[in-house]
């Protein structure tokens, strides 16, 4: 039985669209379909497909019966155009034309069944009415599932990408704009953990709602993932009609929201790009987008920002440190250097740090703050960060077997390397292929490292311990919540952020920190060193805080490994000149 569409509360009817320029053969169409469907029918019948389409724009047709020989259409064209006209209504072909390469022609442009008019009969049109219209809707099904996210409803990325694409092809029609805001929902994840991922989806059907109902009727929001949310503005006039818009869903978002009888209060961080008058690619204004939101972010959360010129050079020039990237590593253009930490009441070297350069072909030598964040953010820190860790691990090596009495070696590990799940078995293979001692080995994480995922990060972190591999906590004081992680994480080794050491004798709530920090890592029985020592009076500050050990530039700049032989060998000592 077909499955009628509703009617206002009358009994459910089948509509119709006949289009057929013959009022003969319409005739003889009428009569079969009174005999061929059980359910009640209307029939709308037009002699052309100019009308059809006015029909098919006012909604309500079930099902179109098209002739192929119309006076303002031919053969296939009226299918393709019956089709752009309605596309979610199925289309029955009722022709006289005995085609097989027209039929397939017709099929492949949309139709759901090709019927030649002096074969068919009751039984037949009836039955290719009905499978056309389930055809059909599990067609439309399929496609909405396919396109549209299945928590919120919302359009997903492909579909926002093609509306986007469009808009953009219109924008270069019209002096109008076209922005796009990409909005990320400030601390979900907290939310999400503490109430439950239950909750967190309600939460997030929420925002969706939300969103919908402050944006303009011809706007498109969409779920591009997680907490991410995209909105496509088009047709505005500028800058100001797009920062309206961004102050409204950041209104909207920033309302409590309630969950299980408990409030919930988010905030939205919101980057907008528009278009410049110029020929843009759709995923160069999002990618643009989400550059502005993350630098709201940076900024302190719960605001927006816009993509301007200066954002513009520094994400090109991101894309070109992404780019060159990937071949750097396989070009041996990476390269190490090794700043050593010293004793301050001996000047003896006690433990040297591997700190990647890049000897780029263009830029040329880039230290790691240039790269590091493109690194991690495309994956390609694993197969830097595992060569940083076997280069120094043999390097150690090769220090051994000249004679020299090595100190610990020190590696930094990032987020994506901790996550890792081999991360121990990778760093007890290098470890034993360059036969490295694994209590000489330092691996430095950051407290931020550790808080992206906590709970695998310290199953990780003790998995290394328990290889002997001491572990250190780098940029102490300047994370999340300092003291409760070390409680949970076996760190051996403490390092003093080096703001706090430049403060020094210049802020005034510096030196009690510092002191404290050293107190601390003496009660708790950890090696404290200081970074980023630069000045006598820094050093003298620090021995006065019981400060044992320290790493900067007044000692060494980060070395070669050949410059740092004669340091092991007792050679060199702090302030001689370096050859």
């Amino acid at each position: 039985m077909i499955a009628p569409a509703p009617d206002n509360g009358r009994a459910h009817v089948v509509r119709l669209l006949l289009v057929e320029d013959n009022p003969g053969d319409a005739l003889l169409v009428r009569e079969m379909l009174r005999g061929a469907l059980d359910e009640p029918f209307e029939l709308v019948h037009v002699r052309s497909l100019g009308e059809a389409q006015r029909e098919l724009a006012g909604g309500g047709a079930t099902c179109v019966l098209l002739d192929l020989s119309l006076p303002d259409a031919d053969g296939v064209d009226a299918v393709t155009r019956t089709q752009a006209a309605a596309p979610d209504v199925p289309i029955v072909v009722l022709t006289g034309r005995d085609d097989e390469r027209l039929a397939l022609s017709a099929v492949q442009e949309g139709a759901q069944d090709y019927l030649i008019k002096s074969r068919v009969d009751e039984l037949l049109i009836g039955r290719s009415i009905r499978y056309a219209i389930e055809r059909k809707r599990a067609e439309v099904q399929l496609s909405h599932q396919a396109l549209h996210d299945p928590l919120t409803g919302l359009p997903n990325r492909t579909l926002f990408l093609d509306r986007l694409e469009l808009a953009l092809a219109r924008s270069q029609r019209r002096p109008s704009a076209v922005a796009v805001l990409f909005l990320d929902v400030d601390r979900f994840k907290v939310v999400n953990d503490s109430l439950g991922h239950g909750a967190g989806d309600r939460l997030l059907v929420d925002v969706a709602r939300r969103l919908q109902n402050v944006l303009r009727p011809g706007d498109t929001v969409a779920r591009f993932g997680g907490d991410e949310f995209t909105i496509l503005c088009d047709d505005i006039d500028g800058e100001r009609d797009a920062v309206q818009i961004a102050e409204r869903v950041a209104e909207t978002v920033g309302a409590p929201f309630m969950l299980d009888n408990n409030e919930a209060f988010l905030t939205a961080s919101v980057g907008i790009a528009l278009t410049d008058g110029k020929d843009q690619r759709a995923d160069s204004l999002i990618r643009d987008a989400d550059s502005a939101m993350y630098r709201a972010k940076e900024r302190g959360k719960s605001r927006y920002e816009l993509f301007d010129s200066v954002m513009r050079a520094r994400a090109v020039e991101r894309l070109e440190i992404e780019n060159a990237l990937h071949r750097a590593l396989e070009r041996g253009e990476f390269h190490l250097r090794y700043q050593p930490a010293v004793d301050l009441d001996t000047g003896a070297v006690v433990g040297v740090e591997a700190l990647a350069r890049w000897q780029h072909p263009v830029r040329g030598l880039l230290e790691p703050e240039a790269f590091i964040a493109a690194a991690e953010e495309t994956g390609l820190i694993i197969g830097l960060g595992a060569w940083v860790l076997e280069e120094a691990c043999r390097q150690w090596h090769a220090w051994e077997a000249a004679g020299a009495v090595v100190p610990r070696m020190s590696v930094n590990l990032s987020a994506r390397q901790l996550a890792q799940p081999d991360l121990a078995e990778v760093v007890a293979r290098v470890l034993a292929d360059t036969r490295t001692d694994p209590g000489s080995l330092s691996l430095e994480i950051t407290e931020s490292t550790v808080v992206a995922d906590e709970g695998s990060a310290i199953a990780a972190l003790y998995a290394l311990k328990d290889q002997g591999v001491a572990i250190g906590l780098d940029d102490f004081g300047t994370g999340y919540a300092s003291l409760s992680l070390l409680k949970r994480i076996p760190v051996d080794v403490l390092k003093v952020d080096r703001s706090f050491v430049a403060g020094l004798g210049v802020d005034p709530k510096d030196a009690p920190i510092v002191t404290a920090v050293v107190g601390l890592a003496d009660a708790l029985r950890l090696t404290v060193i200081a970074e980023g020592v630069e000045t006598s009076e820094q050093v003298y500050a620090l021995r006065a805080m019981g400060c044992r050990y320290a790493q900067g530039f007044y000692f060494w700049p980060p070395l070669p490994a050949e410059l740092v032989a004669p340091l092991l060998a007792g050679r060199l000592k702090v302030g001689d000149p370096i050859a």
